[in-house]
């Protein structure tokens, strides 16, 4: 069996770092033996071993944090892993070198188009989309060392809907669901303008970022009042997603759209922009509507078909659960880690 060490820095918060902590969990569950290294953060740190992982917390600072690196070599030298998985740029640059007394197989995991200056030293690279394989291959790195391994999501659900009432949302209103960091590539500016030509919707935005003050003054300034409600960060998205009628990514630039697949998971109807994520995702008019990326008319008139046609809404909703049960649950996800692990250590 598999002896696996992951490490990753990431940030306070964010999409690979939550999936961090539910992959790392997963392969607990289903038996596989790993320590994981993490940049000190309290609550993930919390949420890992509530999964029943314990971590190694670690600085993971900047060029005077001289105490990581050799902190993580003699980590892995003590538990002596099969593979080696970092994510992302930094724990990947601080991580020593195989040799004889850490004799590892070093994956990268990429969960979008990084330069590849800081893998270089990996033995193979994982991105958690297809398009992200092909831009590792474009950089130069062999196509036999890059795969393709997807990510899942929690697919729990909720014990209640979040009551409209908590958020001041009239029953009969609407309910469009978005979430994301509040950052120019999510495009809920866009969503904002096509929000004003909706009049009997509201919208709920979950998350945080550089944004959210000059989305605050949009939203002022297109007259939208009562009908947007800014959430922060909130841990609770299974009951909000069993509260709304539409989910909308209106992303500019989305490597991957773990969302939607959300989305899909908890059995809510998608419009999206077609990012390259989503784009790649969803099969227009099938899983999800698909509109032009920036294109706040067409965004508007694809939330207003889905609020105004319940037989689409079963229709795409079907067809997202389909997609989500073939490739995204974390039985068909860990299965195909397990196996990638296997084949990468074959014969050592």
């Amino acid at each position: 069996m598999t002896r696996l060490f992951q490490a990753i820095a990431g940030g306070k918060q964010g999409g690979a770092e939550n999936f961090f902590v539910r992959l790392a969990v997963a392969f607990a569950r289903a038996g596989l033996e790993q320590r994981v290294a993490i940049r000190r953060n309290a609550a993930r740190a919390a949420a890992l071993r509530a999964g029943g992982v314990e971590p190694i917390e670690l600085g993971f600072g900047g060029w005077l944090d001289f105490a990581t690196r050799p902190a993580l070599a003699r980590a892995i030298g003590a538990f002596r892993p099969d593979v080696v998985m970092t994510w992302m740029s930094r724990a990947t640059a601080l991580c020593p070198a195989a040799d004889a007394t850490r004799p590892f197989v070093h994956v990268g995991r990429l969960g979008g188009y990084y330069d590849l200056k800081y893998y270089r030293r990996c033995d193979h690279l994982v991105g958690n989309t297809e398009d992200i394989v092909e831009h590792i291959v474009a950089a130069g790195w062999p196509r036999e060392r890059a795969h393709y391994l997807p990510n899942f999501v929690d697919a729990a659900p909720a014990a209640e809907p979040v009551p409209r009432a908590a958020f001041g949302t009239p029953g009969q209103a609407a309910v469009l669901l978005a979430l994301g960091r509040l950052h120019v590539n999510k495009g809920f500016d866009v969503l904002l303008r096509a929000l004003a030509t909706l009049p009997d919707a509201v919208l709920w935005l979950a998350g945080a970022g550089p944004e959210e003050a000059a989305l605050k003054r949009l939203a002022h300034e297109l007259g939208l009042g009562e009908r947007v409600r800014f959430l922060g960060w909130r841990d609770d998205v299974a009951a909000l997603f069993a509260a709304a009628d539409v989910f909308v990514c209106p992303s500019r630039h989305e490597p991957l759209g773990n969302v939607v697949i959300e989305a899909w998971a908890h059995g809510v109807p998608v419009v999206a922009a077609a990012a390259q994520g989503p784009a790649a995702l969803v099969r227009g008019g099938v899983s999800g509507l698909l509109v032009p990326v920036d294109d706040a008319p067409a965004l508007a008139a694809a939330i207003s078909r889905a609020l105004g046609d319940a037989d689409l809404r079963r229709a795409l909703v079907a067809a997202g659960r389909r997609a989500y049960e073939a490739d995204f649950t974390e039985a068909a996800v860990v299965a195909r880690y397990r196996a990638f692990f296997d084949r990468i250590t074959e014969g050592r």
